[in-house]
This record gives structure tokens, sequence and C-alpha cells, in this order.
């Protein structure tokens, strides 16, 4: 049977690994898992309770499509508790993941064939999904000198949007509030929709980050329960989409999605109040941090950059391979640690990159450590 050519997409390369891992593991091994950027943590205990609450009650089917109306009520809260902003519940649209939401809004914003900007390293889905809608990917290639973060200078002036993403994947650095506007500006000069990532938010270590709507309201923000609140598998999301675009959003969400699960917007209203319990996940994360910090120098890898968010450590290999994928799958069969090569993140430059997560527990991270430390020792 046939097939189409925007189908024939790249792999999502940490996917692949998480496969390799889990064979490894069928097989009888320990592994400790370092590539998957997923919370340790289940959902919070009372979005969990809410659930089961719920299923008790009634048959959780169809909501309409921009989801429960209390549920886009207590996001809104949400920004004015983090952010000091208002934003009118009726900009909410709930998505089914940050991924849902990504289609909602290339298909929006873009007609075919339209270049959208997006910084590299980073998050490679946005590639891939953007050529699968026919749509035409302008990779960045950021300095380190700006922390992987795209600046106005590194536009081109032919695109029609642009994707930051604050904390970022992989580096996990952030913009302060004067790039994010220097970057939105740069945007609108340009004709360019801007799309601000933000699914990290919550997971900040020294300052707090900084959202898009605190310096323009043209623009599409993304945010997920995935991270921060620990519900990865319940794929649920949102994003604040500009007043005049509400219904437009809509009615591709009705064709698309019909709507987000019911089961998970239930959940996702309740883990909105689990702040202590979320707090204390953040506590993990924060230790972690310090562990990496200081164990991967000892370890051998010392080219890296603190972290100002999420729970990542990007680390340049280059003065130990120059193909990070044949290195994490030596280190994944020799320490029995499973990391993810930089390829995944940056085609061009990832050769000699490994992204290390820390969003397991403590334990786990010490563990790992040990492994790593060990292993480059007998190299």
């Amino acid at each position: 049977m046939r097939q189409s050519a925007r189908s024939q997409i790249d792999p999502f390369i940490v996917m692949d690994v998480m496969e390799s891992a889990r064979a490894a593991e069928e097989a009888g091994r320990d592994i400790v898992h370092m590539e998957v950027g997923q919370p340790g943590t289940p959902a919070p205990l009372g979005a969990r309770r809410a659930l089961t609450d719920a299923m008790g009650q009634g048959s959780l089917g169809y909501t309409v499509a921009l989801g429960l109306p209390e549920l886009r009520a207590r996001i809104a809260q949400l920004y004015a508790d983090w952010y000091g902003i208002e934003v009118d519940p009726a900009r909410i649209v709930v998505t089914a993941g940050a991924s849902g939401a990504f289609v909602l809004a290339f298909t929006a914003l873009f007609e075919a064939g339209d270049k959208v900007a997006l910084g590299l390293p980073g998050y490679p889905s946005y590639r891939q999904i953007l050529r699968a809608m026919s749509l035409d990917p302008v990779d960045i290639c950021t300095a380190e000198a700006n922390r992987y973060q795209p600046v106005p200078s590194d536009l081109p002036d032919d695109i029609a949007g642009l994707i930051v993403a604050s904390p970022a994947n992989p580096s996990g650095t952030m913009l302060d509030k004067a790039a994010m506007a220097a970057l939105a500006d740069a945007a609108q000069a340009r004709g360019a929709a801007l799309i601000s990532d933000e699914i990290y938010h919550g997971i900040e270590y020294e300052r707090r980050a900084v959202s898009a709507l605190e310096v323009t309201d043209d623009v599409y923000v993304v945010n997920s329960f995935s991270k921060y609140f620990s519900m990865t598998g319940w794929r649920i999301g949102w994003m604040v989409v500009p007043p005049d675009h509400v219904r437009t959003v809509e009615r591709l969400a009705q064709n698309m999605f019909i709507c987000p699960p019911h089961a998970s917007q239930v959940a996702a209203l309740a883990a909105l109040d689990c702040k202590d319990e979320l707090e204390a996940n953040l506590a993990v994360y924060a230790e972690n941090r310090r562990l990496m910090l200081e164990g991967l120098p000892k370890a051998g890898f010392d080219r890296i950059a603190p972290p100002d968010g999420a729970f990542y450590v990007y680390a340049d290999v280059s003065h130990l391979t120059d193909d990070s994928l044949a290195f994490a799958e030596e280190i994944l069969e020799e320490a029995d640690v499973s990391v993810t090569p930089g390829l995944d993140f940056d085609p061009e430059r990832g050769g000699t990159m490994l992204r290390f997560s820390y969003a397991r527990s403590t334990e786990d991270i010490a563990e790992g450590l040990r492994r790593l430390e060990s292993f480059m020792k007998s190299r």
C-alpha cells in the first residue's frame, strides 16, 4: 500500500533507547534509567482519589471540545498564582497532552510549506510533527554562549513561526524576561507566530521561569500536566491562545480529537491543588540535580552547564566520542545505565553530546552515577 512522503519522519531516538533498556530488563538486567524525561513519581494522590470518586459516580463520557469549564478556570488561576497575570479562562484550551496542543497550534497557525524556526538543540518532535504536517522546520544552531537558546539575530526573515522552550529540553536553560520579550518582538517584526513551550514550568531551581504571557498576548503558550504534575501517561495538557483564535482552535479540536480524555481532566483538576506533594517532588529533583552536578564530573563528564530548570543535564562528550549513539549503547551494555544520545536533539552537533535525565528517585540517580564512574574508570 502507498505511503505519504510526509509520513517518512525520523524516529524519536529516546523511545528506541527506552525499548533497548526494556529489553535488557526483560533479560534480567537491572537498568538505571537516565534516558527518559518522565518523573519517577505517580500522579498526585489527590488526583488519583478524585478519579476513583468520579468513576463511581458517572460514565466519564465526552466533554466539550475545549475541556471542562472548571478545569479551564482553575488553570487560569494558576497563571495568577505563578506569574501574577490575569488570563481569561475562555482563552484556555485543554488538550490531549502537549503533543495534541502542538498539532492544534501548527494547524491553526500555518499553511503547508510555511517555515517554522526552532532552536537546536531542541525537542525533536517539534521538527517531526512539522514535517508530518507538510511544514518546513528551520533549524537554528544556537550558541553555547547563549546557553543554547535562540536570540533575535539568529532568526531568518522569511519564517512564519518561531518555537521557543524555557526551560528547554535537553539543556534545562531558561529565557529571562528581557530575552523572552526580545524574541517576541523579533517574531512580530517578521510577521511570525510565536509558540512558547512551557511544559517544564514549576520545575525551576534558583529563579522562576518566565511565561511568554508576561510579555505578550500575541502568543500560543503550550503547557502540560506531564512534568511538574507527574502525569505523563495521562496525556493531558493545555494551551493559552489569543482571544480571536479560540473559535478556530475549538473547531479544529472538535474534529480532530472530539475532546481531551475526561478521566484525565478530572485528575488534572485535582492535581492543581496538590501543592505540598508536588513541591516535595521538586525537592527530590533539586537534590538529584545537586548529585548530578557533583557526580558527572567525577565520572568524566565535566563539560556541562548547570540547568536552570527541568530535569536534564546536557553534556559535551566530544573529548570522548563523535558517535553519541554508539556511546550510549556502550554505556547501556557495559554500565547498565540508559542515557540519550544528543542526535535526538541536534542532528548537526548531537554526535558529541549526551543527555542525562535525573527525573527518577534519588537512590536511582546515586546508583547511576556510581555505575557511570566505575564504567569510565575501566574504559
